[in-house]
Order: C-alpha cells, then sequence, then structure tokens
C-alpha cells in the first residue's frame, strides 16, 4: 500500500517551529499532532492577518498554547493553577483587556488566556496605550481565534459580548461582564472601560482568594 504524501505547509518556515515544538512535546505528543496543531494555527490566523510579517511565529505561540491546554485536558483537569478564559467577538479589546489585567494582578497565581469569536486583526492601539498606563504590558499580544482546546482546559470562562457564540462547556464556572466594546471609543471611554474591567478583576481575584 502506498504511503500517503506528507501535507504540504503554507510556509516552509514552519517546518522549523513544528521541529522546535516536537522536541519541547517529545513524549507528550506525536510529530503528526504537533504539525496538526500548528498548521491549523497557522490557517486560522491567516484569515484575519493584513500582514504576514510575523504569521509564523504567531502560529508558533497559538499552538503551543492550544498543546498546553490540550497537555492540562489529558493530564488532571482540575490541578494546579486555575485557568481562567475570557471571550469577546474580536479579542481585541475588552478580552485583551481583562487577560492582561489579571495576569497583571495575579502575580503568577492564575494561568490567564483569551480568544475571540471572531479574532481581528489586532489588538486596538488605544487598547495598548490605556493598558500601559496603567502599567501593563501586553507587547507580544494578538487576537486569537476560539479553540476547543483552550476552552476546555478552563475552569473559568468569562464572556464579554460574545452573545450565542461564547462557548457552553458542562461543569466550568461561567461569568458574563458586559463590559461595553471599545472599538472606535474616543481614549477617555476607553479608559473608564478599563477601570471597570479592573473592578471586576478585584471581585474575581477575592472570589478565587488570590490576593
Amino acid at each position: 500500500m502506498t504511503a500517503s504524501p506528507p501535507p504540504v505547509l503554507p510556509d516552509e518556515r514552519l517546518a522549523a517551529g513544528i521541529a522546535g515544538l516536537a522536541l519541547r512535546y517529545r513524549g507528550s505528543f506525536s510529530p503528526e499532532t504537533i504539525q496538526r496543531l500548528v498548521i491549523d494555527s497557522y490557517e486560522r490566523l491567516a484569515e484575519h492577518a493584513r500582514v504576514r510579517t510575523h504569521l509564523v511565529v504567531l502560529a508558533e505561540h497559538l499552538a503551543a498554547e492550544r498543546l498546553d491546554a490540550l497537555a492540562h485536558i489529558q493530564g488532571a483537569p482540575g490541578v494546579g493553577l486555575p485557568r481562567v478564559l475570557f471571550v469577546c467577538s474580536q479579542n481585541s479589546g475588552r478580552s485583551q483587556m481583562a487577560a492582561a489585567l489579571l495576569a497583571h494582578r495575579a502575580g503568577g497565581h492564575v494561568l490567564v488566556s483569551s480568544a475571540g469569536t471572531h479574532p481581528a486583526a489586532e489588538v486596538g492601539p488605544v487598547v495598548t496605550q490605556v493598558l500601559t498606563e496603567a502599567g501593563v504590558d501586553i507587547t507580544g499580544a494578538f487576537p486569537k481565534p476560539l479553540t476547543d482546546e483552550v476552552v476546555r482546559a478552563a475552569d473559568i470562562i468569562i464572556t464579554m459580548g460574545c452573545g450565542d457564540a461564547c462557548p457552553i462547556v458542562p461543569g466550568r464556572r461561567y461569568l458574563d461582564w458586559p463590559v461595553t466594546d471599545p472599538e472606535d471609543a474616543p481614549i477617555a471611554v476607553v479608559r473608564t472601560i478599563r477601570d471597570e474591567i479592573d473592578a471586576h478583576i478585584t471581585d474575581l481575584l477575592s472570589s478565587m482568594r488570590i490576593a
């Protein structure tokens, strides 16, 4: 029986990233699983990309996040650090602010992810600015598509305006934060949205008993 030819990579530079991830996750995932997730991550990001200069690197980052989530699912879910996932529509404003603020304030005691049901091409520049004003650095952040692995790995899923497209997984703690979308809003309004999200973060940390 003739073996099937290997899949054609959308960008040959992905081969180096796949090899690196295969080494990193050796013993946990097969090279075929890693290649499949990297290519799928690349294709998902390419759907919304305006500039593809850094698309290969971003695909590797997204694939690594998905592999970490998958390892958690296959290992012992509910054990270790709590995992919080923020979901909005474009993952360019509210969920990015919430994830950055929680990661900043939790001090390494929470694993934080964010994603969008219809991700935008980039994080809003005003969002980046108001977070920088608050001492929160989101360099390297980019809108990510919502994937099954990250949803199933989350202990707490916080939705922010994604409506019926928001994920539903049995056994998870769900919260919905009715926060205004900062897209195209003046910076004064975005600062107010940031502070509103930060107040929600304070309540969340209190409920999780994290100082």
